[in-house]
Protein backbone atom coordinates (compact mmCIF):
# COMPACT_ATOMS: atom_id res chain seq x y z
CA UNK A 1 0.00 0.00 0.00
CA UNK A 2 1.01 3.23 -0.94
CA UNK A 3 0.56 6.89 1.74
CA UNK A 4 -0.42 10.21 0.58
CA UNK A 5 -0.72 13.02 2.63
CA UNK A 6 -3.71 14.78 1.99
CA UNK A 7 -5.45 18.55 2.47
CA UNK A 8 -1.60 19.60 2.47
CA UNK A 9 -2.64 23.52 0.88
CA UNK A 10 -4.57 24.83 4.16
CA UNK A 11 -3.76 26.88 7.05
CA UNK A 12 -0.35 27.70 8.18
CA UNK A 13 0.61 25.65 4.52
CA UNK A 14 0.23 28.47 2.76
CA UNK A 15 2.74 30.09 3.30
CA UNK A 16 5.83 29.43 1.42
CA UNK A 17 8.40 28.69 4.42
CA UNK A 18 5.52 26.19 5.50
CA UNK A 19 4.83 24.20 2.74
CA UNK A 20 8.58 23.55 1.35
CA UNK A 21 9.31 22.61 4.86
CA UNK A 22 5.84 20.41 4.82
CA UNK A 23 6.64 19.15 1.01
CA UNK A 24 10.27 18.17 1.74
CA UNK A 25 9.59 16.07 4.97
CA UNK A 26 6.53 13.70 3.00
CA UNK A 27 9.17 13.12 0.77
CA UNK A 28 11.56 12.14 3.22
CA UNK A 29 9.38 9.90 5.37
CA UNK A 30 8.14 8.38 2.38
CA UNK A 31 5.08 9.42 1.48
CA UNK A 32 4.51 8.38 -2.35
CA UNK A 33 2.31 11.82 -3.44
CA UNK A 34 0.72 15.41 -1.20
CA UNK A 35 -2.67 16.35 -2.43
CA UNK A 36 -4.28 19.58 -2.44
CA UNK A 37 -7.47 20.20 -2.10
CA UNK A 38 -9.93 22.60 -3.48
CA UNK A 39 -12.74 25.71 -2.60
CA UNK A 40 -12.66 28.62 -4.75
CA UNK A 41 -14.73 30.72 -2.61
CA UNK A 42 -16.83 28.77 0.33
CA UNK A 43 -20.18 31.08 0.40
CA UNK A 44 -20.96 32.23 3.95
CA UNK A 45 -24.29 31.29 3.84
CA UNK A 46 -25.22 27.52 1.97
CA UNK A 47 -28.04 25.36 2.18
CA UNK A 48 -26.07 22.67 0.33
CA UNK A 49 -25.79 19.34 2.13
CA UNK A 50 -21.96 18.41 2.80
CA UNK A 51 -21.79 14.82 1.62
CA UNK A 52 -18.86 13.65 3.60
CA UNK A 53 -20.31 14.52 7.32
CA UNK A 54 -23.61 13.23 8.92
CA UNK A 55 -24.23 16.80 10.01
CA UNK A 56 -23.92 18.03 6.62
CA UNK A 57 -21.93 20.66 6.95
CA UNK A 58 -18.10 21.28 6.69
CA UNK A 59 -16.94 21.42 10.08
CA UNK A 60 -17.13 24.18 12.16
CA UNK A 61 -14.52 27.42 11.20
CA UNK A 62 -13.51 25.31 7.63
CA UNK A 63 -15.38 28.05 5.59
CA UNK A 64 -12.68 30.37 7.01
CA UNK A 65 -9.31 28.21 6.93
CA UNK A 66 -6.89 29.64 4.49
CA UNK A 67 -6.82 27.32 1.52
CA UNK A 68 -4.56 27.96 -0.74
CA UNK A 69 -5.43 27.33 -4.93
CA UNK A 70 -4.04 23.41 -5.26
CA UNK A 71 -2.02 24.03 -8.53
CA UNK A 72 -0.07 26.75 -7.62
CA UNK A 73 0.70 25.38 -4.42
CA UNK A 74 1.55 22.06 -6.09
CA UNK A 75 4.18 23.56 -8.49
CA UNK A 76 5.43 25.52 -5.10
CA UNK A 77 5.61 21.89 -3.60
CA UNK A 78 7.18 20.20 -7.12
CA UNK A 79 9.75 23.04 -6.96
CA UNK A 80 10.96 21.91 -3.19
CA UNK A 81 11.14 18.42 -4.32
CA UNK A 82 12.31 15.43 -6.49
CA UNK A 83 9.91 12.33 -6.74
CA UNK A 84 7.16 12.62 -4.46
CA UNK A 85 3.63 12.64 -6.46
CA UNK A 86 1.58 15.77 -6.78
CA UNK A 87 -2.29 15.40 -6.45
CA UNK A 88 -5.32 17.24 -7.05
CA UNK A 89 -7.85 15.75 -4.54
CA UNK A 90 -9.98 17.16 -5.93
CA UNK A 91 -9.87 19.88 -8.45
CA UNK A 92 -13.78 20.79 -9.03
CA UNK A 93 -13.31 20.42 -13.34
CA UNK A 94 -16.97 22.05 -13.69
CA UNK A 95 -15.61 24.90 -12.14
CA UNK A 96 -12.73 25.49 -14.59
CA UNK A 97 -12.48 26.49 -18.42
CA UNK A 98 -11.28 23.35 -20.05
CA UNK A 99 -8.70 24.89 -22.32
CA UNK A 100 -7.09 27.08 -19.69
CA UNK A 101 -7.06 24.20 -17.13
CA UNK A 102 -5.61 21.90 -19.98
CA UNK A 103 -2.47 24.70 -20.18
CA UNK A 104 -2.41 25.03 -16.44
CA UNK A 105 -2.23 21.39 -15.70
CA UNK A 106 0.21 20.54 -18.57
CA UNK A 107 2.47 22.94 -17.00
CA UNK A 108 2.46 21.87 -13.66
CA UNK A 109 2.82 18.42 -15.26
CA UNK A 110 6.75 19.51 -17.02
CA UNK A 111 7.55 21.97 -14.45
CA UNK A 112 7.43 18.84 -11.79
CA UNK A 113 8.94 16.50 -14.64
CA UNK A 114 5.72 14.38 -14.51
CA UNK A 115 4.85 13.92 -11.12
CA UNK A 116 1.24 15.34 -11.10
CA UNK A 117 -1.80 12.82 -10.43
CA UNK A 118 -5.09 14.86 -11.81
CA UNK A 119 -7.79 14.30 -8.78
CA UNK A 120 -11.07 15.85 -10.41
CA UNK A 121 -14.53 15.52 -8.66
CA UNK A 122 -18.20 17.08 -9.61
CA UNK A 123 -18.48 19.13 -6.75
CA UNK A 124 -21.42 19.66 -4.10
CA UNK A 125 -21.93 23.25 -3.55
CA UNK A 126 -24.28 24.64 -4.99
CA UNK A 127 -24.11 28.39 -3.95
CA UNK A 128 -20.53 27.88 -4.87
CA UNK A 129 -21.22 27.47 -8.51
CA UNK A 130 -23.31 30.77 -8.28
CA UNK A 131 -20.91 32.73 -7.02
CA UNK A 132 -18.74 31.67 -9.65
CA UNK A 133 -21.23 32.09 -12.22
CA UNK A 134 -21.17 28.31 -13.78
CA UNK A 135 -24.27 26.10 -13.95
CA UNK A 136 -25.06 23.82 -11.13
CA UNK A 137 -26.98 21.07 -13.06
CA UNK A 138 -25.56 18.85 -16.16
CA UNK A 139 -22.35 19.15 -13.86
CA UNK A 140 -21.46 15.62 -14.19
CA UNK A 141 -22.14 15.53 -17.88
CA UNK A 142 -19.99 18.66 -18.18
CA UNK A 143 -17.51 16.77 -16.07
CA UNK A 144 -17.21 13.86 -18.70
CA UNK A 145 -17.51 16.22 -21.69
CA UNK A 146 -14.35 18.42 -19.70
CA UNK A 147 -12.39 15.06 -19.28
CA UNK A 148 -12.34 14.28 -22.98
CA UNK A 149 -11.12 17.58 -23.85
CA UNK A 150 -8.73 17.65 -22.00
CA UNK A 151 -7.29 14.49 -23.18
CA UNK A 152 -7.62 15.71 -26.32
CA UNK A 153 -5.46 19.03 -25.78
CA UNK A 154 -2.91 17.08 -24.47
CA UNK A 155 -2.58 14.97 -26.61
CA UNK A 156 -2.98 16.28 -30.36
CA UNK A 157 -0.54 18.64 -31.93
CA UNK A 158 -4.09 20.87 -33.47
CA UNK A 159 -6.77 20.00 -31.27
CA UNK A 160 -10.14 20.36 -32.03
CA UNK A 161 -13.42 19.58 -29.78
CA UNK A 162 -17.02 19.71 -30.30
CA UNK A 163 -19.39 18.92 -27.74
CA UNK A 164 -22.59 20.05 -25.77
CA UNK A 165 -20.51 22.07 -23.50
CA UNK A 166 -17.16 22.29 -25.03
CA UNK A 167 -16.78 23.68 -28.69
CA UNK A 168 -13.50 24.31 -30.06
CA UNK A 169 -11.87 24.48 -33.48
CA UNK A 170 -8.37 23.28 -34.16
CA UNK A 171 -5.79 24.78 -31.30
CA UNK A 172 -2.63 24.09 -30.59
CA UNK A 173 -2.31 24.15 -26.71
CA UNK A 174 1.27 23.86 -25.38
CA UNK A 175 3.23 22.79 -23.16
CA UNK A 176 1.77 18.90 -23.69
CA UNK A 177 2.62 17.07 -20.24
CA UNK A 178 5.36 15.32 -19.68
CA UNK A 179 3.74 12.20 -18.77
CA UNK A 180 2.15 10.86 -21.73
CA UNK A 181 -1.13 10.04 -19.61
CA UNK A 182 -1.74 12.32 -16.99
CA UNK A 183 -3.58 9.77 -14.22
CA UNK A 184 -7.09 10.87 -13.87
CA UNK A 185 -8.52 9.89 -10.27
CA UNK A 186 -11.95 10.15 -10.26
CA UNK A 187 -13.99 11.28 -6.90
CA UNK A 188 -16.92 10.71 -5.44
CA UNK A 189 -19.31 7.85 -3.78
CA UNK A 190 -21.93 7.35 -6.22
CA UNK A 191 -22.77 4.94 -9.23
CA UNK A 192 -22.77 7.72 -11.73
CA UNK A 193 -18.70 8.24 -9.96
CA UNK A 194 -18.30 4.46 -10.24
CA UNK A 195 -19.08 5.09 -13.77
CA UNK A 196 -16.78 7.95 -14.97
CA UNK A 197 -14.06 6.22 -13.34
CA UNK A 198 -14.55 3.19 -15.23
CA UNK A 199 -15.09 4.96 -18.33
CA UNK A 200 -12.64 7.67 -18.49
CA UNK A 201 -10.71 7.54 -15.24
CA UNK A 202 -7.43 5.87 -14.19
CA UNK A 203 -8.06 5.40 -10.01
CA UNK A 204 -11.38 5.45 -8.57
CA UNK A 205 -11.24 7.24 -5.39
CA UNK A 206 -14.29 7.75 -2.65
CA UNK A 207 -13.62 9.51 0.13
CA UNK A 208 -13.81 7.58 3.07
CA UNK A 209 -16.71 5.10 3.35
CA UNK A 210 -17.41 1.91 4.95
CA UNK A 211 -15.23 -0.69 3.76
CA UNK A 212 -17.69 -3.13 1.90
CA UNK A 213 -19.39 -0.05 0.31
CA UNK A 214 -15.61 0.97 -1.25
CA UNK A 215 -15.25 -2.92 -2.78
CA UNK A 216 -18.97 -2.63 -4.32
CA UNK A 217 -17.82 0.96 -5.74
CA UNK A 218 -14.75 -0.67 -6.88
CA UNK A 219 -16.64 -3.38 -8.58
CA UNK A 220 -18.88 -1.26 -10.22
CA UNK A 221 -16.37 0.95 -11.67
CA UNK A 222 -14.37 -2.37 -13.23
CA UNK A 223 -17.78 -3.36 -14.75
CA UNK A 224 -18.08 0.05 -16.58
CA UNK A 225 -14.76 -0.42 -17.31
CA UNK A 226 -15.38 -3.55 -19.05
CA UNK A 227 -18.67 -2.39 -20.66
CA UNK A 228 -16.63 0.68 -21.95
CA UNK A 229 -13.88 -2.02 -23.75
CA UNK A 230 -11.12 -1.13 -21.20
CA UNK A 231 -9.25 -3.53 -18.97
CA UNK A 232 -11.27 -3.29 -15.90
CA UNK A 233 -8.04 -4.58 -13.87
CA UNK A 234 -6.64 -1.46 -14.32
CA UNK A 235 -8.74 0.89 -12.71
CA UNK A 236 -7.45 1.24 -8.83
CA UNK A 237 -8.77 1.76 -5.70
CA UNK A 238 -7.51 4.85 -3.58
CA UNK A 239 -9.36 6.59 -1.04
CA UNK A 240 -8.50 7.98 2.79
CA UNK A 241 -8.03 6.87 6.19
CA UNK A 242 -7.47 8.14 10.05
CA UNK A 243 -4.31 5.96 9.41
CA UNK A 244 -4.98 3.60 12.02
CA UNK A 245 -3.58 -0.17 12.27
CA UNK A 246 -7.21 -2.30 11.98
CA UNK A 247 -8.38 0.09 9.13
CA UNK A 248 -5.53 -0.25 6.72
CA UNK A 249 -6.03 -3.66 7.17
CA UNK A 250 -9.69 -3.59 6.04
CA UNK A 251 -8.53 -1.38 3.20
CA UNK A 252 -6.09 -4.23 1.67
CA UNK A 253 -8.22 -6.73 1.89
CA UNK A 254 -10.61 -4.27 -0.05
CA UNK A 255 -8.01 -3.69 -2.73
CA UNK A 256 -7.17 -0.26 -1.64
CA UNK A 257 -3.37 0.66 -3.42
CA UNK A 258 -2.88 3.54 -2.11
CA UNK A 259 -4.25 5.51 1.03
CA UNK A 260 -4.48 9.46 2.12
CA UNK A 261 -3.97 10.22 5.95
CA UNK A 262 -4.56 13.73 7.47
CA UNK A 263 -1.60 16.16 7.03
CA UNK A 264 0.11 17.12 9.90
CA UNK A 265 2.91 19.58 10.50
CA UNK A 266 6.23 19.11 9.25
CA UNK A 267 7.78 18.74 12.44
CA UNK A 268 5.24 15.74 13.36
CA UNK A 269 5.48 13.79 10.47
CA UNK A 270 8.26 11.19 10.50
CA UNK A 271 6.76 10.80 14.50
CA UNK A 272 3.35 10.42 13.40
CA UNK A 273 3.71 8.29 9.78
CA UNK A 274 7.19 6.56 9.79
CA UNK A 275 6.23 3.37 10.88
CA UNK A 276 3.14 3.15 9.80
CA UNK A 277 4.67 3.88 6.06
CA UNK A 278 7.26 0.97 7.34
CA UNK A 279 4.63 -1.56 8.45
CA UNK A 280 2.52 -1.33 5.05
CA UNK A 281 4.86 -1.34 2.89
CA UNK A 282 4.55 1.49 0.96
CA UNK A 283 6.50 1.87 -2.14
CA UNK A 284 7.81 5.78 -2.08
CA UNK A 285 8.92 6.95 -5.68
CA UNK A 286 12.21 6.89 -6.58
Amino acid sequence: MKFGLMSANLMGNVEGTAAGELARAAEEVGFHSIWAVEHAVVPVEYASTYPYDEGGRLFKGASQLDHSDPLIWLAFAAAATSKIRLATGILILPQRNPLIAAKEIASLDRLSNGRLDLGIGVGWLREEFEALGVPFEARGARTDEYLRALRVLWSETEAEFHGEFVDFAPVYCQPKPTQESIPILVGGHSDRAARRAGELGDVFFPAERPVDTLASLHLAAKRYAEEAGRDPSSIELWTSSPGDNEHLEQLIEAGVTQVMVPARPAEQLEDRYSQLIADYGSEAPS
